[in-house]
């Protein structure tokens, strides 16, 4: 099983939270990218930009963050942040 939780956040206060879970057997990769898609529909955003930093943060702690570099619209928050918290 795969789950990701997002969050967004403003002035260290967290706006709103959810869980994607996915059962599919598919690479890693493939699931983060659709558990983002799914976040950015729940949560009405455009999809976020992967920058070379968000990929190095995402590697090495199972954790991003995107703030407004990676959004081509602007955001109503400081940043979305995604964690991987359980993968088989």
């Amino acid at each position: 099983m795969f789950r990701l939780w997002a969050r967004t956040f403003k002035d260290n206060h967290m706006l709103q939270d959810t869980t994607i879970v996915n059962d599919k057997v598919d690479t890693r990769t493939h699931k983060v990218f659709q558990a983002l898609d799914e976040v950015c529909l729940q949560f009405d955003l455009g999809k976020p930009i992967w920058l070379d930093k968000t990929i190095r943060e995402f590697k090495h702690h199972r954790k991003a963050r995107f703030t407004q570099d990676n959004f081509i619209e602007s955001i109503e928050f400081d940043y979305l942040e995604i964690q991987v918290i359980e993968e088989d």
